[in-house]
């Protein structure tokens, strides 16, 4: 009977084999891991981190303003949130559409009003229908407005209660991903801006599904999209822009909807 001989040079080579699959196998499980922890983290915890920020921010702006007997300003930008935002410091006039008193244009003052605090909120935005109360900051940078959960305030653009348009930006997804179900807004559903001194409600007009992420005609003083022209105004009013990104988890395009004030009242 012969007995089988057995190579040493096959041996090593099977020996290295199964060393390259376990160690494949392991690198596999041990990146699928590392994946699962960051999506976990980015799907999870920072939903949960920004949220509770924010809800901070709300409750430490109603403390400081329930505290502050309606003077001076937070912060913000274009005006801030000082005497001139506050309803004594403007005309009020009659929407000929809806009947509500609402403030006309009037000069910002250039003196008086505090410097605007950049690092922190100054108003809160209301959405009732969303159960939505979150802060609005200044600036749409990530790492100092957005993924802290807040809303931003594109600069440049209105301020609230103000003639023109108060854009607003804010995350879909991750980071408190507050503006995750504006599509689920609809005509007449209300958005209320609380500042210091006042609170505006604006109606909601229409909705943009989706736009260039350069379409920047949506949060001109007169919105109306240079990539859709049908869709936005053709007046000079008090308009208010909510704006994130669309489809969901991706940032190639824009969600928008519009809504016009229809009142005011002091806070």
């Amino acid at each position: 009977m012969r007995v089988p001989v057995v190579r040493h040079s096959s041996l090593r080579r099977r020996a290295l084999r199964r060393r390259l699959l376990w160690t494949g196998g392991e690198t596999l499980v041990s990146v699928g891991v590392v994946l699962l922890l960051l999506v976990v983290h980015q799907l999870w915890w920072t939903n949960r981190e920004a949220r509770e920020g924010a809800e901070r921010e709300v409750r430490a702006l109603e403390r400081e303003w329930d505290g502050s007997g309606g003077g001076g300003g937070v912060g913000g930008g274009g005006g801030g949130t000082g005497a001139a935002d506050s309803p004594t410091a403007v005309d009020r006039g009659t929407s000929a559409e809806s009947g509500t008193t609402v403030p006309s244009a009037s000069p910002e003052r250039s003196s008086g009003s505090p410097r605007p605090d950049w690092s922190r909120a100054y108003a809160i935005l209301t959405i009732p229908r969303l159960h939505l109360r979150v802060p609005v900051a200044e600036g749409i940078s990530k790492g100092r407005v957005l993924n802290k959960g807040y809303v931003g305030h594109y600069p440049g653009t209105g301020q609230p209660g103000r003639a023109g348009n108060f854009a607003l930006a804010g995350h879909r997804n991750t980071h408190g991903e507050p503006f995750r179900y504006i599509n689920r807004l609809r005509p007449k559903d209300t958005v209320q801006v609380e500042t210091r001194s006042a609170v505006y409600t604006y109606a909601v007009d229409a909705t943009l599904p989706q736009t260039s992420a350069g379409d920047g005609g949506v949060i001109r003083p007169v919105p109306r999209s240079t990539v859709h022209p049908a869709h936005g105004y053709t007046d000079p009013g008090y308009y208010l822009t909510l704006t994130t990104c669309t489809p969901e988890y991706t940032s190639k395009y824009r969600l928008v909807v519009w809504g016009r004030l229809i009142s005011m009242r002091p806070r």
